[in-house]
C-alpha cells in the first residue's frame, strides 16, 4: 500500500483554481494507477479541502482508494463560516478513517498534525507558493523524512 499526503495554503487564488483542480485530478489518477491507495489530508480550509474533495471523486472511480483525515483537534472548525463548516462536516462524513492528534486545541497540535500526515507517507503533494507558514514547514519536514515532494504550485509560476 502506498500513501500520499497533502499540504497547501488555505487560500487558492481564484484565477488558478480550475487549473489546479484539473492538475490535482490528473495527479491523483496517475498515483492510483501507480498503486497509491491511502490519501491523507489535514482538514484545513483551502488546498486540504480541495484535495479531500478530489480524493472523494477519485473513490467513485476507484473504490480501493481511501481518504484518511488526520486532524489537529476536534473543534478545529469552530471559528469557520457556516458554509465552510458544512463542507468540512460533509468531508468528515465521507472519510474512511479519521484521527485526531489532540482532543482540544493546543499551541502544538497543528505542527503535530503536519508531522503525522507526513510520517509513513511515500509522497506529499503540496500547493506551496510562498516561503512561510505551516505548508512550508510540512514540505521541509517531508524532505527531511525523504518523502517525495510534488509542488503543484510550480505549474503556475
Amino acid at each position: 500500500m502506498k500513501i500520499c499526503c497533502f499540504t497547501g495554503h488555505r487560500v487558492i487564488p481564484g484565477d488558478i483554481a480550475v487549473s489546479l483542480t484539473r492538475s490535482l485530478d490528473q495527479k491523483l489518477e496517475a498515483m492510483a494507477q501507480d498503486g497509491y491507495t491511502e490519501f491523507r489530508t489535514g482538514g484545513a480550509r483551502g488546498f486540504d479541502t480541495l484535495a479531500a474533495l478530489r480524493v472523494l471523486a477519485l473513490k467513485e472511480r476507484r473504490p480501493d482508494c481511501q481518504l484518511h483525515l488526520i486532524l489537529p483537534c476536534r473543534d478545529q472548525n469552530k471559528l469557520w463560516k457556516d458554509g465552510e463548516r458544512e463542507l468540512f462536516e460533509y468531508i468528515l462524513s465521507k472519510a474512511d478513517q479519521v484521527d485526531y492528534v489532540s482532543l482540544a486545541y493546543t499551541p502544538t497540535c497543528m505542527h503535530t498534525r503536519n508531522r503525522a500526515l507526513v510520517d509513513g507517507s511515500d509522497c506529499c503533494i503540496a500547493f506551496l507558493q510562498r516561503n512561510g507558514g505551516g505548508t512550508l514547514y510540512t514540505c521541509s519536514y517531508a524532505l527531511k523524512q525523504k518523502v517525495e515532494l510534488i509542488n503543484l504550485a510550480d505549474e503556475f509560476n
